[in-house]
């Protein structure tokens, strides 16, 4: 019997009897891209063979207008119907389905041509938009029947119109970006003509045998966008017009409330979705933040939605679905929607993969097979690069010891985890800790390894890891000058903060030290102003942060999160300094010096933020010893505390051992 009854309950949906509540939601990847579609078919199988029975395919555009980027991936008289065909053939044959997703970016494409209902322009866009003439509408109709019906040729089960997060049928939906005084604007029925007449025509163009799934945008969290109302009649208009069912998108990309970031709560938007239920008739799939099976059942149970949409949590593990029907929970590897990997990725024009499984979308590239002639491996250091390289080295048929001075796995992770948002970093060291002991490395804590402990192993493998640089100021070893990681270990901090540093370490420390210590979805939607009222708790700190450099802090922070952390400091009155020289620290606090004018921060309490070394001292002896060495991770490069590269070094490095 499964721990998860309502997920694992069939539903029918159109001619399909899935045998699960789950679909894998629509990422662009980029593999859409890759001639052939050999690579996107390999991340698509893996995910069926885990268990996955309905895929939706990234974005692909009806047309060139609609590209997300020049060169974009488009379907349509244009597109090798036969690549298409021979990836649906095989997902087929593996056990799955699979929906093609149809996107027009309208003012959200990257590229010269953009088209919109009003000459408009997105503030995440430097490109204003040509406004569409009634003849590129009809136009623009036709481009998605005649993609659907080549989706239908090519095998596939069905299509997703995307008519969310604020792309071009958002943009005909909403009065903040549609000013148009003709059909196809003004009024409400006249602002909603594009998705239902998209929806019409590519059901008449299909025929009933054929699913027609409409991406709902429920909640849009923007000025201008649709109200609750607006909302229900829209969803029961599309059913008219014959959608199948009905999946939640969730914000625009340019709404200033994250969505989908470790900083909102697990499932914190599935109530949008839920004021639907009962108000259509076909079924309704919640999306957002959906990273667990117990999540996912706690939806369903509550009757917020019929179906759940997991996307990112099918990176991070591709058996998501086969791990939790079989009762293997301990074993799934669990999104930590950190977005480093994957929307961080694709926005700066990157391949996506998965900070904590770095084979996602390298299926056919990051492999490994047995090992020919098993080795003693060592590993020194059980951080996140260590921990990779470990497992993947002990699975291959490695004899593997993981060694390290601290008293549990997971290096400075497990510090970070106490930085808002970052609890789900127990979700990956649990992973890795069973993983570990499944694969049988042999672990040993609390031992400050020497060169003379590796004398008896074949190969050695630094993991290591970073120690926090101390910054050479005067008054230094003043006791009320503490470090980051005494800090997020739990050292009492005074109400008044200088933190030394602008960088993404600076970020968590004052994430830290301002977070609502009652947390959750209450706190979540009180901090962002989502039940009207807003914030006006005084945070619990005064804190100013300073660097050295000119320019604004916290320029390596993620591209889809940093602006999250930059608005919460500011929301909560964080003093930033830069073009700093440090004097001296003495009882009165941080003496500096900013464009020659001589300041004094006054603090109970000084944080040094100031990067990291890395911590390589065994590299040396061990060459001279005549052992074989390797250096991943932090040992390797410093910087920010990079997880993403550190895994991906230690699973690439065991792999070729």
């Amino acid at each position: 019997m499964t721990d998860y009854p309502h997920l694992f309950t069939p539903i029918q949906i159109g001619p399909l009897t899935l045998p699960n509540r789950i679909i894998m939601g629509s990422m662009h990847t980029k593999l859409e891209e890759i001639a052939g579609l050999e690579r996107l078919t390999a991340y698509f199988i893996e995910r069926v063979q885990g268990g996955c029975s309905l895929i939706i395919t990234g974005g692909f555009s009806p047309n060139v207008e609609g590209q997300l980027s020049a060169g974009a991936a488009t379907f349509n008289g244009n597109a090798n119907v036969d690549d298409h065909r021979r990836m649906t053939d095989a997902i087929h044959a593996a056990g799955g389905h699979i929906v093609l997703q149809i996107l027009h970016a309208g003012r959200y494409g990257r590229h010269d041509g953009i088209v919109a209902p009003s000459p408009v322009r997105s503030p995440i866009n430097r490109e204003t938009p040509r406004q569409m003439t009634a003849d590129d509408i009809e136009r623009t109709i036709e481009d998605f029947a005649v993609a659907a019906a080549l989706a239908q040729r090519a095998g596939y089960d069905g299509v997703e119109i995307m008519g969310s997060e604020g792309y071009l049928i958002s943009q005909f939906v909403a009065p903040r970006t549609n000013h148009r005084d003709d059909d196809w604007g003004g009024d409400f029925d006249n602002r909603i003509r594009l998705p239902v007449e998209i929806v019409r025509r590519t059901r008449d163009r299909v025929g009933a045998d054929f699913i027609v799934m409409y991406r709902l945008s429920v909640l849009d969290l923007v000025d201008g966008g649709s109200t609750e109302d607006e909302t229900i009649l829209l969803a029961r208009a599309v059913e008219a017009a014959g959608a199948t069912l009905l999946n939640s998108g969730i914000g625009w990309h340019e709404a200033k409330v994250p969505t989908i970031a470790q900083a909102v709560p697990a499932a914190a938007f599935t109530t949008a979705t839920a004021r639907l239920m009962g108000k259509v008739s076909i079924p309704l799939i919640a999306a957002n933040r959906i990273n667990t099976p117990e999540v996912a059942e706690a939806v369903l149970a509550a009757g917020d939605a019929d179906m759940v949409s997991l996307a990112r949590p099918f990176l991070a593990d591709p058996d998501f679905v086969a791990k939790a029907e079989a009762g293997r929970r301990s074993e799934l590897n669990v999104c930590i929607a950190c977005n480093q990997a994957c929307l961080d990725h694709i926005f700066s024009g990157r391949l996506c993969s998965c900070l904590v499984n770095p084979r996602a979308c390298h299926e056919t590239e990051i492999v490994w097979d047995t090992a020919e002639t098993p080795r003693r491996i060592a590993v020194v250091g059980a951080g996140p690069a260590g921990m990779a390289a470990a497992s993947v080295a002990a699975e291959r048929g490695h004899s593997v010891t993981l060694l390290d001075a601290a008293s549990e796995i997971g290096g400075q992770f497990t510090v970070a985890r106490r930085v808002p948002g970052k609890a789900v970093f127990d979700e990956t060291l649990r992973y890795f800790g069973n993983r570990l002991t499944a694969a049988g490395v042999v672990i040993r804590l609390n031992q400050r390894v020497t060169t003379a402990d590796l004398s008896d192993f074949d190969a050695v493998v630094l993991a290591t890891g970073v120690t926090p640089r101390q910054p050479p100021i005067d008054g230094i070893e003043h006791p009320m000058v503490a470090g980051y990681l005494g800090v997020l270990g739990g050292a009492t901090v005074g109400r008044r903060v200088a933190i030394i540093g602008g960088g993404g370490i600076a970020f968590d420390v004052a994430l830290y030290l301002l977070a609502d210590i009652d947390g959750g979805v209450d706190a979540f939607r009180r901090e962002w102003g989502l039940d009207g009222a807003p914030d006006d708790d005084a945070p619990r700190h005064a804190i100013t942060m300073l660097q050295r450099s000119d320019g604004p802090m916290g320029r390596g922070l993620g591209k889809t999160t940093g602006w999250i952390h930059r608005a919460t400091l500011k929301r909560k009155g964080v003093r930033q300094v830069s073009g700093v020289t440090y004097q001296r620290i003495d009882d009165a606090g941080l003496h500096i010096t900013v464009n020659d004018e001589e300041q004094l921060i006054e603090a109970d309490t000084i944080i040094i933020c100031a990067g990291q070394e890395p911590q390589a001292e065994l590299l040396a002896p061990l060459g001279e010893a005549g052992i074989e060495s390797h250096l991943i991770g932090g040992a390797l490069k410093a910087g920010e505390l990079d997880a993403k590269r550190a895994i991906e070094e230690g699973m690439r490095l065991a792999a070729s051992l």
